[in-house]
């Protein structure tokens, strides 16, 4: 579409067969079991008539190919990525062939392959956020890492915890269940929405840090205004006091490119199943090398061993859960490899240009209040919408079932663009949203 041309950040570089053919090349590498043959895999893809053969990844033909990487239903716009992405044929069929191996023979011999490949996963995974490999734990999803945090920690009477008031309830009521057991108290910080600049924001939380302050928890996007904190001025400044930093990283994680000893959290918990588009029930938990003796985990099991094994294993020391998932554990990996495909600078590019494109159409809805920031330092990928007098739900409800556009009733209308989105699709949802507030006032 036209008037979306330019927006894209990223020079010609690399033509669409060069890009499925680096997709072929990429899920053949990791293919350790014979693969089955996928109806729209890369390899057929690759082989079928390329009308777009010059085509560049600045253009929506290129993000049209991305898109046919995930088996999304015709006509279905999923607007959701805050909630729940669908995983790449590549992620998917590498879950499918390990768990058709491991139902095969699950015998200790088999099964013991799964030890290589989740530290595969486990390095891959590091790289990614720029970590070491024993600062990673391989999780089930944010809600556990953040528990592991709020339990490991040693916070005692008398001591504050000071967490955002956006913060998912894993990081904000885990800390008062917490609270009410060890007897120190929990501070929440609150901000307007939308926020108004990044100096206004740590104003807030400078002012809430006191001499009792041993721990600083936030979101570093919130799921339910959009709002973007700016986790490395605030990791710095509390590493700076000696405070504790926790970051819930769920809605950056894949989302937008990251280096965790850069932005100087000591721990930061996330999951695979959102803007990853990883494997279900899988998630990593970073913490910091110089904390991890410090934090004690609330899951001790088999593998534990004694104070010096444990010490060694690193981060490792969280992941005694009892059977987990191997063929998702393994996956993670491969959902770093799609990633590095396209580039995650890339697709941070192209998730912030579908953002900005659909805040700058839905704002002109009549009635209609962005209660998330249309500026880039202040706002990600998660985009909430309100409307005065209306009843959020019932436009998400019908936004679904009139117009297939799926979304959330999360902090008003919250509508989360991913790279399995084109330009085309934002239009059409600001079109359907526009007319369901219509009907809906």
């Amino acid at each position: 579409m036209n008037r979306h041309a330019g927006r894209n950040q990223f020079h010609p570089t690399t033509s669409r067969r060069a890009f499925l053919r680096g997709f072929a090349g990429g899920a053949a590498a990791l293919s350790v079991f014979p693969a089955h043959g996928s109806a729209h895999s890369a390899n057929e893809l690759l082989h079928k008539s390329d009308p777009f053969a010059a085509a560049d990844m600045a253009s929506e033909s290129f993000w049209r190919v991305v898109k046919e990487q995930f088996s999304i239903k015709p006509d279905l716009i999923l607007l959701n990525a805050a909630n729940l992405c669908p995983s790449p044929h590549m992620v998917r069929d590498r879950v499918f062939r390990l768990t058709e191996d491991l139902d095969g023979d699950v015998s200790f011999q088999s099964r013991a392959k799964f030890d290589a490949l989740r530290e595969e996963a486990r390095r891959k995974l590091a790289a990614f956020v720029g970590a070491s490999e024993d600062e990673i734990a391989i999780v089930r999803n944010t809600s556990e890492g953040n528990n592991f945090i709020v339990s490991g920690l040693n916070v005692k009477a008398g001591d504050e915890v000071i967490v955002f008031d956006q913060n998912h309830p894993t990081n904000n009521i885990a800390w008062d269940v917490r609270a009410a057991r060890s007897g120190f108290t929990v501070k929440r910080v609150s901000l307007p929405n939308p926020p108004r600049s990044v100096e206004e924001m740590l104003d807030a939380f400078r002012r809430a840090i006191s001499s009792k302050t041993r721990v600083l928890a936030f979101t570093d996007v919130s799921n339910t205004t959009g709002a973007r904190l700016p986790a490395r001025e605030l990791c710095h400044k509390a590493r700076q006091l000696g405070i504790y930093t926790h970051v819930d990283g769920a809605q950056t994680f894949g989302a937008l490119s990251l280096n965790l000893r850069e932005m100087g959290c000591d721990s930061y918990a996330a999951s695979a199943h959102k803007w990853f588009m990883g494997p279900k029930e899988a998630g990593v938990l970073y913490i910091r090398q110089e904390r991890i003796a410090e934090i004690w985990p609330s899951v001790v099991g088999v593998g534990w061993g004694n104070k010096v094994e444990t010490s060694a294993r690193g981060a490792r020391k969280f992941e005694t859960l009892g059977q987990r998932d191997d063929a998702a554990v393994s996956a993670m990996g491969t959902t770093v490899d799609f990633h590095n495909l396209i580039g995650p600078t890339r697709i941070e590019a192209r998730i912030r240009e579908l953002a900005a494109a659909l805040k700058e159409g839905v704002s002109k809805i009549r009635g209609a209040e962005l209660h998330t920031s249309a500026n880039p330092d202040l706002s990600a990928g998660v985009c909430v919408i309100g409307f005065k007098g209306i009843d959020h739900r019932k436009i998400y409800e019908a936004l679904y079932a009139k117009h297939a556009v799926a979304g959330a009733p999360t902090g008003g209308v919250r509508l989360c663009p991913h790279i399995y989105n084109t330009m085309e699709e934002i239009d059409r949802a600001i079109s359907a949203l526009s007319q369901t507030v219509k009907e809906a006032g």
